[in-house]
């Protein structure tokens, strides 16, 4: 059972575009990977909306989303890279939200905070 109320555009979206005949982890990667990848228009800037351990970012802190990570750092969670404090670094994109982005990029992300708040995994 998911962590937030479910959202039915947003379960059909997934099913039938994100991850349509994924039958394994890395298939699923690839899915959300080639979607983000098509869907967000980088740079875009974004604000921390939690913070998380692996990453030095602190809530309303702000960065430049940069690109997609590479797939082999994914684990349970997409990365990004980021420009941030004159350096780059990759961030879980979870723990970001664009900031004066475009609609297809801020639907994207919130697809995938979607996907983290109802507990799915690859």
């Amino acid at each position: 059972m998911g962590k937030i109320k479910a959202d039915k555009a947003r379960e059909e979206r997934i099913t039938n575009e994100i991850v349509v005949d994924a039958y394994d982890t890395e298939e699923r990667i690839m899915g959300w990977q080639t979607y983000l990848d098509n869907a967000l228009k980088f740079p875009f800037e974004a604000k921390c909306i939690k913070e998380i351990t692996i990453s030095p970012l602190k809530k309303g802190e702000k960065a430049t989303v940069l690109e997609i990570a590479d797939m082999d750092l994914y684990v349970n969670n997409m990365f990004v890279i980021i420009k941030w404090q004159d350096r780059q670094l990759g961030v879980p994109l979870e723990q970001l939200l664009p900031i004066n982005s475009d609609e297809e990029t801020l639907e994207a992300v919130k697809d995938w905070h979607y996907w983290v708040e109802q507990g799915y995994q690859f």
